[in-house]
């Protein structure tokens, strides 16, 4: 197995996209500080909001807000750590669709999936995005090596079946009595899944129209022409 696949990362720099969500976010964490309350209620993801009265602009405006400094600062690694790499592989328009593809992916299973007594109450952070670029860069670099807490090292593609069954079981327990937000992980995640897999997927349909249509006419068959 050829080495590169197997190189250590901790972060690629920080390329356009990256830079800019970077400060948005910390811009929105000052204004957060500033205004406080009512910023939660307008921008905040509040499902009740967009399926009663059509808050659909809270399935972007959610993912800039965050609960404290540690919950923006993890956030803020995540992307870095694995958003930078990916945004060089694919060109920063591309990445940046793809991160509000899987923030607002994250932001409509939360709107749809969350129990009912849970839809008043406000769904924050970026979280949603991460995970789904996390599982980019487990799919595009699934052998290298991530380490955990500085100290453990683990293939990506290992790091996101681990998080992603986190994420599952913790949503299923969620519904019982925990809070929503790993329904958003794991929002981020599928969509993100599908996001990678589509093109396989499409490709897959068109070969077996194909087959079809080619293996529905006899060996007999001549085409007519005027």
């Amino acid at each position: 197995m050829p080495y590169y696949q197997y190189r250590f990362s901790f972060g690629y720099g920080l390329t356009p996209v990256v830079k800019n969500l970077m400060m948005a976010m910390g811009a929105v964490y000052i204004l957060q500080l500033l205004v406080s309350g009512p910023i939660f209620l307008y921008l905040g993801l509040i499902p009740h909001l967009v399926l009663k009265k059509l808050y659909f602009w809270q399935l972007g405006t959610y993912l800039f807000l965050h609960g404290g400094i540690s919950h923006l600062l993890f956030n803020l690694l995540g992307l870095w750590m694995f958003g930078g790499e990916i945004e060089n592989y694919w060109g920063s328009r591309k990445f940046l669709g793809f991160f509000l593809f899987c923030g607002i992916g994250a932001g409509l299973c939360t709107v749809v999936f969350t129990p009912s007594f849970y839809q008043r109450i406000p769904v924050i952070g970026a979280s949603g995005a991460i995970y789904g670029i996390l599982l980019a860069f487990g799919w595009l670099f699934p052998n290298r090596l991530i380490y955990i807490y500085f100290l453990f090292p683990i293939p990506a593609k290992y790091l996101v079946i681990l998080y992603g069954l986190i994420e599952f079981f913790s949503s299923v327990e969620g519904r019982m009595g925990g809070g929503v937000a790993h329904l958003t992980h794991l929002g981020g995640l599928l969509f993100g899944l599908f996001y990678m897999a589509y093109p396989m997927i499409r490709q897959r349909i068109r070969r077996d129209y194909y087959r079809r249509k080619w293996s529905g006419k006899r060996p007999g068959d001549k085409n007519n022409y005027s």
